[in-house]
């Protein structure tokens, strides 16, 4: 993927003390980050009713108190992504039952009070603590008491409780405290590359400030339900196809950024279009597209970048081809 510099560093003030035996940090899916998974949200580090992630960016929301890794679609949930512990320790407490529902749409259940969804707590010792949301009903496959290690399968990403999306959240406490693990003194620094010291990730993630998740051509503008779901994803589609519309998904986008479109072709480029994101937005999708009935058959290329401050910060592509 492609990295953006961010401007300014600022130090706002030093390193706490040093926290008892910290724990070493794995991410607690199995998937690939940057690839098969990626993260919507950080710890919220603004004590104020605003937000900010630990690089003052837009990157979570007032009063988020966990890292969330998300899957892109709700095909990739469907199809059963595991959840592991981020580190060893003793299950010490568990929740299951709850159904799987996105929330704010038809139907869906009270979740008052039980926010997390299905779930678990790990306990690691010395007061540190590790907590999973949003597990899929039925899937919890340890017990309460149960030694686990990180390759222990603890269950799978669900949409239980208060979510929107397929993900785990994961929540660090030291003796009852939320701990950023990506920057666990708690340091105010603004600026991607701004110094902060150790996190407790065993191997270094890479703080991404928005992209794509994908890119695709259909027919027609696509339903923003049916790409969310995985169900627009055409690997083929026929030269009489009333249009060629390529669209790209994408999430942490902020007011300001702008998102290209391109779709080229057997004879050249069809599709070309910056399009203006005019707010600050969690996820997103744009479409552009071109009339037609007699498209040249052939491999058709679709590019989604994500520009910020004229700087692409990340670029997918996707290969389609059209048939007779």
């Amino acid at each position: 993927m492609i990295r953006s510099a961010l401007i300014g560093t600022l130090i706002c003030s030093l390193a706490g003390p040093a926290l008892a035996r910290e724990p070493l940090l794995n991410p607690p899916i199995d998937c690939t980050l940057g690839e098969s998974c990626y993260i919507q949200n950080f710890v919220d580090t603004d004590p104020s009713h605003g937000a900010a992630d630990f690089t003052c960016g837009s990157l979570t929301y007032d009063g988020h108190k966990g890292t969330d890794f998300a899957l892109p679609t709700l095909a990739a949930m469907q199809a059963g992504v595991d959840v592991r512990p981020a580190a060893p320790g003793t299950v010490l407490a568990i929740r299951d039952g709850m159904e799987d529902h996105l929330q704010f749409g038809p139907d869906a259940p009270d979740v008052t009070g039980r926010e997390c969804g299905n779930g678990l707590v790990i306990d690691h010792g010395d007061g540190w603590t590790t907590q999973y949301c949003h597990m899929a009903k039925g899937s919890i496959s340890v017990i309460k008491g149960q030694r686990v290690t990180k390759g222990t399968t603890l269950g799978q990403v669900g949409l239980s409780g208060q979510t929107q999306f397929p993900h785990v959240h994961l929540t660090v406490r030291h003796k009852g405290q939320v701990v950023d693990p990506f920057n666990p003194r708690g340091l105010i620094a603004c600026g991607e590359d701004a110094p902060r010291g150790d996190t407790l990730w065993q191997n270094p993630i890479a703080y991404q400030a928005g992209g794509m998740i994908s890119v695709g051509v259909w027919d027609a503008v696509p339903d923003y339900d049916a790409i969310k779901a995985g169900k627009v994803n055409a690997d083929a589609l026929p030269a009489t196809s009333p249009a060629l519309v390529v669209f790209g998904y994408a999430f942490g986008a902020r007011a300001g950024d702008t998102m290209r479109l391109t779709l080229t072709g057997p004879k050249g480029e069809v599709v070309s279009q910056d399009m203006a994101l005019n707010k600050t937005q969690a996820l997103l999708f744009r479409a552009s597209g071109k009339r037609g009935t007699a498209w040249p058959t052939g491999t058709y290329k679709a590019e989604a970048t994500l520009l910020r401050d004229g700087t692409p910060i990340d670029s997918m592509t996707r290969d389609i081809e059209i048939v007779n």
